[in-house]
């Protein structure tokens, strides 16, 4: 008998969007938005309680200070406010899994951030040194082969590197931009067959047509794309026809 593979499917949560309950039953980990681009106190309360309730592992998701614009686009910011505020955002989350005896599992940045922050090698340094007081306990999720991920790790950090599932990669496995009509996979079978690529041949198929080497730990499908309970439902009920579980 084939072996089974269990693997992590994250997704952003806490957003405003409202859908928490139907998708934390089909996750194994979350990113709350914790007052960067959205969130605020009772939404991170409200999502942790879920997130318990489901067995789902915590992480936090902190952006650019930008509620305005959802976080999605980059700003120039003084290296003092940025670090203060990633610090913030973390540990308002942080505060209220204490209350709970949680733990923090991980931070993964939002948005343009995390876009930023795979190419930028000042800003990456400063996201470290925000993040600082998490280093012993929690893993980043950062993208493959991003400056983020080789700082982190040069720095001993732990590194979850991460693959998305419902997004389609340029080249150069960046992603391709959300003002482009296909940065977003959102055929459920689609994103099935691109997932599984992923996970079976370590491949990701760019939208020039190219078969590129990915490595991950941990696939999102995005909390605000419309359709994420379609693709989550449709995730679980065909992934163990491949032998495939999503980690509980």
């Amino acid at each position: 008998m084939e072996k089974q593979q269990f693997i992590d499917i994250n997704c952003d949560v806490g957003e405003g969007i409202g859908n928490e309950r139907e998708l934390l039953p089909l996750i194994s980990s979350c990113n709350i938005a914790c007052g960067g681009h959205s969130g605020d106190a009772e939404s991170m309360r409200q999502t942790v309680l879920l997130a318990k309730q489901n067995h789902v592992l915590i992480g936090a998701h902190p952006s650019y200070p930008d509620k305005e614009n959802f976080g999605r686009r980059s700003m120039t910011i003084a290296p003092t406010v940025f670090v203060d505020s990633i610090g913030q955002q973390i540990k308002a989350l942080q505060a209220i899994l204490e209350t709970m005896d949680l733990p923090l599992n991980h931070i993964k940045a939002h948005g343009a951030l995390y876009n930023d922050l795979a190419k930028n090698e000042e800003l990456a340094i400063l996201f470290l040194k925000a993040i600082l007081p998490y280093k012993e306990s929690t893993a980043i999720y950062a993208a493959p082969i991003s400056t983020l991920g080789k700082e982190a790790l040069k720095h001993g950090f732990k590194v979850v590197y991460e693959a998305f599932a419902d997004r389609n990669y340029n080249r150069d496995l960046s992603l391709v931009s959300r003002s482009q009509e296909n940065a977003v996979i959102k055929d459920p079978i689609k994103v099935y067959e691109h997932l599984l690529r992923m996970v079976i041949d370590r491949k990701v198929r760019t939208v020039d047509g190219q078969l590129l080497q990915i490595e991950a730990q941990t696939y999102c499908v995005h909390g605000d794309t419309p359709n994420a309970l379609q693709i989550l439902m449709y995730l679980t009920d065909n992934l163990p026809n491949q032998n495939i579980y999503i980690s509980k």
